[in-house]
Order: C-alpha cells, then sequence, then structure tokens
C-alpha cells in the first residue's frame, strides 16, 4: 500500500505547500490552505500497467467538417456562444449567488427540450423538486427536461452512458461534485479538477454539450483551480447587480466564438427576457437637464450599445479626495483626471470625484475617454450638456483626442434612437459613412471640448464665457473650480 503523503493546497490557486501558513504566496489569498492527500489522484488499485496502445496520425491536408451547432433558442445565449453548443464542447458558466444562473440554464434547457432533443439537468445543490418549483415558476414544468440530483461523477457519467447520448447536460455546480478516484473532501481544489476532468472527457468521447456551472470569490474570480479555466472549451461570466434588472452575459473565453459579445437579459417575475436592443434599455430612466451626464456610444463585439455616463464632482474637506467609479476601469479614470489637470488646467485636486455606468454595464474600451472627461467638467462648473449628443473617442497622454474603430456603426446606433448630434475626434470624419445624418462636432484636444462645456456653465456666478473658443476658463488657471 502506498505511503499516504500530505500537503496543503490553496483552494484559491491550487499552489501546494509542505507546511500550513495563513497567507498563499502564489495569490496572495489568506486562510485558504486546506490539507489534502497528495498521494496520487488515482488509487493504486486502479493503476493500470498496461503498454500505451497506437493511433492513427493525419496530415495537415484532410478535411474536418465543421463543427455542427445546436441553436440554444434564446438569441442572446446564442450570441455570445458564437452561434450555439458545439458537440462534445465543455462550457464553464460563473457567476454570484443570485444572479439568475439556475433560471437562465434552466429556461436555455426548457426550450432544447422542447425541439425533441435529450436534454438532461443534474442539480449537486438543489433536490428535484426544488427544480421543478422554479420551472413552475417561469411557466417550463411541460418541457420535457430530465432531472435528477446527484454528486458523484461516476454515477452521473455511468447513467448518461445508457441509451441515446444527451444533446445538452448541466452539472450545477462543479463545485459539488466529487469522484473516488481522489481522497478529498467535494468542493477542493483536487476534487474539483479531477471532477472536471472526467466530465470533459465523457464530454470529448460522447459528442454531449455539457454546461459546467461555477462558484465565485469575493473578486469575482470563478472558485478553484484557475487550471479548469484552461481545461473546458469557453468560459462565460454572468454579470450584474442584485439592486437591477439588467444582467449581462459576457464570454471570458471561447475556442469556437468570439469572446467580445455580450448578451443582455433583463430579469422579470417569469424569469430572464432577452434585450434585443440594450441602448434603448439603458436609455430608459436619463436624468435629462442634469449636469454630469453623458451619452456614450460604444461597441460590445459587432453590437453598438449606447449608455449614459454620471459623475459628481464635488468639493472635499479631506486631504486625499475620494475617487471611486463603478463599471469603468479606475486607473483610466485617474488618467483622465491627469490630462485634465496637466493640459487643460482644470484642478481636480480639493475634489471628489465619482463616476458610474448607468444600468449595470461594464465598459472596457478606452473610447469612453471621450464621454468621461465631458461628464467630469460638466458636473465640476455645473453645465448641461445637450441631451441630443453623443460623445466617443480616446484622449491620449498629450490632450489630443485619438479615433476610434467602428465610428459609423456608433453614428448609426446613436441616429436610430434619436441623438442629432455627435461629438466624435476630429481624425475620425472622414470614416463616418455619410448616412448618419447627424451634426458632427469634430474635436481636435481635449482643451477644445473643455472650453465649450464651460462655456456653458454657471459656477460662481460667472455669467460670460471665455473670450476665445480655445482658451481655457481663468478659474481652471486659478485653481478655484
Amino acid at each position: 500500500m502506498a505511503k499516504s503523503t500530505l500537503s496543503f493546497v490553496c483552494q484559491n490557486c491550487g499552489a501546494a505547500y509542505n507546511r500550513w501558513q495563513g497567507k498563499c504566496e502564489s495569490c496572495g489569498e489568506w486562510n485558504t490552505l486546506a490539507e489534502e492527500d497528495t498521494s496520487g489522484s488515482v488509487p493504486v488499485s486502479i493503476r493500470s500497467k498496461r503498454k500505451g496502445r497506437t493511433f492513427a496520425l493525419e496530415s495537415l491536408a484532410g478535411k474536418s467538417p465543421d463543427a455542427p451547432r445546436l441553436s440554444s433558442g434564446m438569441t442572446e445565449l446564442d450570441r455570445v456562444t458564437g452561434g450555439g453548443f458545439v458537440r462534445g464542447s465543455v462550457l464553464l458558466v460563473g457567476g454570484d449567488p443570485g444572479i439568475g444562473k439556475s433560471t437562465l440554464l434552466t429556461q436555455a434547457t426548457s426550450l432544447l427540450a422542447r425541439t425533441g432533443h435529450r436534454v438532461v439537468y443534474i442539480s449537486g445543490e438543489e433536490a428535484v423538486a426544488q427544480v421543478r418549483l422554479r420551472a413552475e415558476r417561469l411557466g417550463l414544468s411541460d418541457a420535457p427536461v430530465q432531472l435528477a440530483a446527484e454528486t458523484s461523477v461516476e454515477d452521473i457519467v455511468s447513467t448518461l452512458s445508457e441509451g441515446a447520448v444527451p444533446r445538452l447536460i448541466v452539472i450545477d455546480s462543479i463545485q459539488t461534485m466529487w469522484t473516488d478516484t481522489v481522497e478529498s473532501a467535494p468542493g477542493t481544489v483536487t476534487q474539483v479538477r479531477a471532477s472536471a476532468q472526467a466530465l470533459i472527457r465523457f464530454a470529448k468521447k460522447t459528442g454531449a454539450a455539457i454546461i459546467l456551472v461555477g462558484h465565485v470569490t469575493k473578486d469575482g474570480q470563478i472558485a478553484g483551480p484557475r487550471v479548469v479555466e484552461h481545461m473546458v472549451d469557453a468560459v462565460m461570466s454572468f454579470e450584474g447587480e442584485g439592486s437591477q434588472q439588467f444582467r449581462i452575459l459576457r464570454a471570458v473565453k471561447n475556442r469556437f466564438g468570439p469572446t467580445d459579445e455580450i448578451g443582455v437579459f433583463e430579469m422579470t417575475g417569469l424569469g430572464l427576457r432577452e434585450v434585443t436592443n440594450p441602448s434603448e434599455l439603458f436609455l430608459s430612466e436619463r436624468d435629462l437637464g442634469t449636469p454630469g451626464t453623458a451619452v456614450f456610444a460604444g461597441i460590445e463585439g459587432t453590437r453598438p450599445v449606447l449608455v449614459e455616463l454620471q459623475a459628481l464632482v464635488a468639493p472635499t474637506s479631506l486631504g486625499t479626495p475620494r475617487r471611486a467609479v463603478v463599471g469603468w476601469d479606475p486607473s483610466r479614470l485617474s488618467m483622465v483626471l491627469a490630462v485634465l489637470e496637466a493640459h487643460c488646467g482644470v484642478k481636480l485636486s480639493g475634489h471628489d470625484v465619482y463616476l458610474n455606468v448607468a444600468g449595470g454595464l461594464r465598459i472596457n474600451e478606452p473610447a469612453a475617454d471621450l464621454a468621461a472627461a465631458a461628464a467630469l467638467v460638466s458636473s465640476l462648473v455645473n453645465a448641461q450638456l445637450p441631451t441630443d449628443a453623443v460623445y466617443f473617442g480616446e484622449i491620449s497622454l498629450s490632450g489630443v483626442v485619438r479615433p476610434v474603430a467602428q465610428t459609423p456603426a456608433r453614428l448609426k446606433e446613436a441616429a436610430k434612437l434619436g441623438f442629432q448630434r455627435a461629438v466624435l475626434p476630429e481624425s475620425a470624419r472622414g470614416e463616418t459613412g455619410g448616412d448618419a445624418g447627424l451634426s458632427l462636432n469634430a474635436v481636435n484636444s481635449l482643451t477644445t471640448l473643455v472650453a465649450e462645456i464651460a462655456a456653458r456653465g454657471s459656477r460662481r456666478g460667472e455669467s460670460n464665457p471665455p473670450a476665445e473658443k480655445n482658451a481655457t476658463p481663468a478659474r481652471f488657471r486659478r485653481g478655484e473650480g
């Protein structure tokens, strides 16, 4: 009998240590080391000493058939996956507790099962009666979905191997699964890795598509070893705030499709509703006529999305002003503030700055620099921006407004929603396409935009605008603004 070897494995990143310690040196997390038996992932009785079998080698000139896709019946879900589920693929879906992962997968499996495909839903956290209760609330109790409440991977694989191969299998969740091949508690790094490997091997062998539901840590990362994310074919993140009805499905990794597409859903009493026009939904409750708000024309994948940026600049009595941002990169905000101070004379060192992306959407592209700067200056000088204008453009460290990609698509989406003006980079004027019908205000530098917004302001009782269009307001240079 092999001697048992114990080590301490980090439950967050999978790093192993010979002795216990409070902090993991690999990921920096505290109190995540747990004692596990690492003598071998497979018991000695199961190990085989047979010789390796030979297999045929193929050339690069051969023809490979395209991977057939299976539509889920939900347009937004198919958009994120790249057109549907690929046979034999494994997808990992993560999200905060209560965000709607089980609701989304219950709706997807029900729609797919109604088309005549065999669909299996394995729940390791809920009983069958609880899953039925959710389906009844969603009005999907008549869908021929096969349910089971099981956590043993060997039993699941043995059951699914009988009869026709399922087209789609949902495992909710992978952290609750366990296998006999390792001697660890369910949810540990070793168990999650071994269970995922067994399910992936079953998917590749039979051609069934498997969706694994994964828990997330406090910082939004999928719990368990990061090697699981490398093993699966696609990793999707279900995002959203619990206080808002919007939900965003975003592809983090996808071997069979793009990784920059998003799916937008709205949480209702009858489950998740697909949002075919996210711009109209994000702008449905705009603060019209309020200083500090600007509409940004962005691009998410191949889809243009218009969203409102809200800024608040308030004086502070603290030695270090506060910088808070929701839905945007904090480093990007710091860069825009530095450019405003260095090149535009806007002194913000004595003000707290708050920036929020309305609707719960997270923006990743630098094209939001111009909209964020316009909202910040508008709040500072108490100037109302035009309600029929959209903003987009990247700001360089020298204060120059740089062009961004897909300008015609941004303008077309803005015109479709009734906007009449667009503030964009000067060098992007020739890429507008000419069919948007918008009045274009092309700016070459951030100083020009700041002067135009300051001319609208009424801060500190100043009623006269600057003498020149491109002049920096005097109160900015004095540090009063």
